[in-house]
């Protein structure tokens, strides 16, 4: 079997990615220690030990160290993310235990949790920049190939080449299929090298290191087939299937008992995503409503100054999986409509009170349901709710609707945040609110969440179309 060269072994690679975690979490720990002049005694190193277990170990668990440069960056920090979240609850319930807390400075701590994750983005990045940069100037990459020039096979080559830092180069393609056959893009990107039978060969000499299988779906003899000659081989064999086709929301793979499968629509907070979610709506809906409680005392006394009726207003809602659920909001407006039909409020809507229309465009309306974030019924950030009535009405209008019910709804979401929001007075105003809806659960994480909140706050497009 030829050998193969200028490839970088992944094994080393991770654990070298282990060895530099475990070093900075220490290290930094240890760092602000001495710089805030405390030893560096017993119950550090114990504190040390079980940080840098806890991180392995939901690390391990999230894939942190199974990916590679074909992963997005933003994955990597997400699941850095995830993991140390959990390890601040862990070393804190630890110290709780221990009756050690006497003996932990607060603001070396404080510090330490802050700079540790920054840290370790930062070595992820600066690992990825170099591996990156070795890959463009050609070395340590692997030679690749592409079984079916197909279209799909077309996508693969074009994203491929378009992404040297991923370490894979192409080397052609392999089809049975006349070329009358084959797709024309994909022949005019590589070399078609042969066919089946020619893709073993080259295989068995170990001159090829990924075969990506870009058959379509009613192939799956001929797919079967090539799976069971290249287990011959020591090529790494990779299935790639057009599942775009199939309008995906937040595809993941899963197994029913023995059988894998992989999901069509599903929400994204399962497993470890739904607790860092449920986390990060915790922390922070706890923090926003210490701040708020005095302006939204202040907000209920002017309302019930300047206007009849309640302070709050109460309107059924769907929530997570469609079930109703009322959410709370300062009354706005001199009517509280809440039945089969409910009038959307407009510019200048005469509906609205004084104060009320200064509530809707500052969104500070919306700042009592910080109390159902809490409960559990709603989320900070996510698709806003909208009234049953209306909920109704689209669903059998707008294709797709009732998916943006997979996740709890949120205070504000990514449609708000890029003016999506007000009046829907066509369908095409809805439709795109859907759009954005839906972009967001298929690609959730915690940093975009943060993004949003940001814009909510700071951004004017936030606050258009808010009569």
């Amino acid at each position: 079997m030829a050998r193969r060269s200028g490839v970088l072994k992944p094994r080393g690679i991770r654990l070298f990615a282990r060895a530099l975690d475990a070093l900075i979490v220490s290290s930094i720990y240890f760092a602000i220690q001495n710089a805030y002049g405390s030893p560096f005694g017993e119950v550090h190193i114990a504190i040390t030990a079980i940080a840098i277990l806890v991180f392995h170990l939901i690390s391990e668990a999230t894939g942190l160290y199974r990916s590679d440069q074909r992963d997005e960056l933003r994955s990597d920090v997400k699941k850095i993310l995830t993991a140390w979240l959990l390890v601040i609850p862990a070393l804190l319930l630890s110290a709780f235990l221990a009756k050690k807390t006497d003996e932990l400075s607060r603001v070396s701590t404080s510090v330490w949790f802050i700079l540790t994750p920054i840290a370790l983005i930062a070595a992820r990045v600066i690992q990825r920049s170099v591996l990156g940069a070795l890959r463009r100037t050609g070395r340590y990459q692997k030679s690749t190939v592409i079984l079916g020039a197909t279209p799909l096979g077309a996508t693969l080559i074009r994203q491929i080449q378009s992404a040297p830092w991923l370490g894979l180069s192409v080397r052609g393609v392999y089809d049975d299929r006349t070329l009358e056959r084959c797709d024309p893009e994909c022949l005019s990107m590589v070399e078609l090298l042969g066919g089946l039978n020619r893709l073993v060969e080259d295989a068995r000499r170990g001159t090829i290191d990924l075969v990506y299988i870009a058959l379509p779906l009613r192939a799956e003899p001929r797919i079967l087939r090539m799976i069971d000659a290249l287990s011959d081989t020591t090529a790494s064999v990779y299935l790639a299937t057009d599942f775009e086709s199939f309008d995906l929301l937040h595809a993941t793979w899963s197994s029913v008992g023995s059988t894998p499968v992989v999901s069509i629509h599903e929400t994204p907070f399962y497993g470890v995503d739904g607790w860092l979610k449920r986390l990060e709506d915790l922390i922070l809906g706890s923090i926003i409503l210490a701040f708020i409680a005095v302006p939204m005392l202040v907000i209920a006394i002017a309302i019930k100054c300047t206007s009849r009726g309640p302070v709050f207003f109460r309107q059924r809602r769907y929530g997570l999986n469609g079930e109703v659920i009322y959410v709370l909001k300062f009354r706005t407006m001199r009517v509280a409509e809440d039945g089969p039909d409910i009038r959307q409020a407009a510019e200048d809507d005469p509906r609205v009170t004084p104060i009320g229309r200064i509530l809707r465009r500052t969104s500070l309306d919306e700042l009592p349901q910080f109390f159902h974030v809490i409960t559990g019924t709603m989320s900070i950030v996510g698709p806003r709710p909208h009234a049953v009535a209306h909920n109704e009405a689209y669903r059998r209008k707008i294709r797709r609707y009732m998916l943006r019910h997979k996740v709890k709804p949120g205070i504000t979401g990514w449609a708000q945040v890029n003016g999506w929001r007000g009046e829907t007075d066509t369908l095409e105003k809805m439709e795109r609110r859907i759009e954005h809806d839906l972009e967001y659960i298929r690609n959730w994480d915690l940093l975009w969440d943060l993004q949003i909140i940001w814009k909510t706050v700071f951004s004017r497009s936030a606050r258009k179309n808010a009569y």
